[in-house]
């Protein structure tokens, strides 16, 4: 579930394959209209489907000249983003 205060999203519960498509879904409106902070702290657990959504957020962010960056990843997702050779790629503070 997202939650969106200002030009702030919060990500709470899980961002897995299971919920992927909704995650997107419900960010779609928002992502590329403004420069967004991504508060990924309420997220629970990750699988590789969270590296696929932060990497399309940002995708779509740079395609309207606009900014994500993203704050309190979970550990195990910069793990992934490591693993995967895309530390690099993703804005994270």
């Amino acid at each position: 579930m997202i939650r969106v205060n200002g030009t702030a999203i919060d990500i709470e519960g899980p961002v897995i394959l299971d919920n992927f498509c909704q995650l997107r879904e419900e960010a779609r409106p928002y992502i590329g209209q403004a420069d967004w902070t991504v508060n990924w702290g309420g997220v629970e657990e990750v699988d590789s489907a969270a590296l696929a959504l932060l990497l399309a957020w940002q995708r779509e962010s740079t395609l309207h000249r606009k900014r994500t960056r993203n704050i309190n990843l979970p550990a195990n997702l910069k793990s992934l983003a490591e693993l995967y050779g895309l530390s690099d790629l993703i804005a994270a503070d």
